[in-house]
């Protein structure tokens, strides 16, 4: 039987206060800016989350990658949870955590490479244009859910400032920042250009269709009469992210919701996250059930405890800070390794990097189909 977690209800920010440390410095953005305003933000972690992993799987490259790991459909909670991990840390996390948790990423990544069904070419996860493709569909997702769920839309100069601190970003994985767009009229026409690329296979549809049944981001222990209670709320945040979808991303994923349940389901949502960013209980206990790792990551700026050293980093200062190379040239090697075994040799890639990352992105549990 699953174990609710112990959240305190009363003096909320005082008491979960204590329970979470500060972090060693403020990271790669910071108090003030417009990252923290916005993936702080109770719409970044359920429906900005779940909006961009969704619509990643337009891509067939990333599908075939994630249909051949296999951890999504067996491992949904922890996914979720180490994937949102992750994304607190690049957002929230101190320059030496996160520095090693993106070197690490790398090797994750190297292991996820192959033939692709569907274009009949090869994918690899390290690939600088897959890379950049995951990265606008988390930020551009973000701010998205942002501007329609939450408080609106930023003024000319905040967003010119988020769509600067994406780019700083992208220097945490193998994309070259000079490829990242500055704006919301480049942000459109990177979609735009992506459009011919897109590709919905079966298998993207149905890995889609398994996401947006939300309930399986909850604990695989929960009992049916605990995730009934859940049932209300998973429903409403699924039609949520799916009143974002554009027209075409639903044709293609053959996703069908009307205008009017649209339009329905927005005002609900609007006055859910404004509760859950004014009520600090739920939303803790919220991100306690669905990403009980990401807590220790995003709850020291959600709760406004300070950190230990006033200091901020780009990414490039911090790897040279830290002795990592920069994504794209890390773990040479150790990715020509992985490329021999898969198409040289028809073998396995190695799990090195995923073992690895346990220490830095959470632990995985075992393999439990839903």
């Amino acid at each position: 039987m699953y174990e609710w977690p112990k959240v305190p209800i009363v003096n909320t920010r005082k008491r979960l206060a204590e329970q979470y440390g500060p972090h060693e410095d403020n990271g790669f953005f910071g108090p003030g800016t417009v990252t923290w305003k916005v993936w702080a933000y109770p719409t970044s972690y359920i429906l900005g989350f779940a909006r961009s992993v969704t619509i990643e799987h337009l891509d067939p490259n990333l599908t075939a990658a994630v249909v051949t790991s296999g951890g999504v459909k067996y491992r949904p909670h922890t996914r979720y949870g180490r994937t949102l991990t992750y994304f607190g840390q690049v957002a929230f996390g101190a320059t030496r955590p996160t520095a090693k948790a993106a070197d690490v990423l790398v090797k994750v990544h190297s292991k996820a490479i192959g033939n692709d069904p569907v274009t009949g070419g090869r994918y690899d996860a390290n690939k600088p244009s897959s890379q950049l493709w995951i990265h606008m569909t988390a930020w551009h997702s973000i701010l998205y859910c942002y501007e329609k769920f939450g408080p609106g839309r930023l003024s000319a100069g905040e967003e010119t400032q988020y769509w600067t601190e994406c780019a700083r970003a992208a220097e945490l994985q193998t994309i070259d920042p000079a490829t990242v767009p500055r704006s919301r009229e480049e942000v459109i026409a990177y979609f735009d250009d992506w459009r011919p690329h897109l590709a919905a296979s079966e298998a993207a549809a149905d890995m889609v269709h398994f996401i947006l049944n939300l309930e399986v981001a909850l604990p695989p222990q929960m009992s049916a009469r605990q995730r009934l209670l859940f049932k209300p709320l998973t429903t409403l945040l699924s039609k949520g992210v799916v009143a974002t979808y554009p027209k075409y991303m639903r044709d293609l994923l053959n996703v069908q919701q009307s205008p009017l349940v649209d339009a329905l389901v927005t005002p609900p949502l609007r006055a859910l996250h404004t509760l859950l960013d004014r009520w600090l209980f739920a939303r803790v206990f919220l991100m306690a059930v669905l990403a009980p790792q990401a807590l220790p990551v995003v709850a020291p700026v959600v709760l406004g405890i300070p950190a230990e050293n006033d200091i901020t980093m780009t990414p490039r200062q911090a790897q040279r800070e830290y002795g990592f190379d920069e994504p794209a040239q890390a773990h040479l090697g150790m990715r020509a390794k992985q490329y021999d075994r898969v198409f040289d040799k028809g073998e396995r890639p190695s799990d090195e990097g995923l073992i690895e990352s346990q220490q830095h992105i959470g632990a995985m549990e075992p393999r439990t189909a839903v």
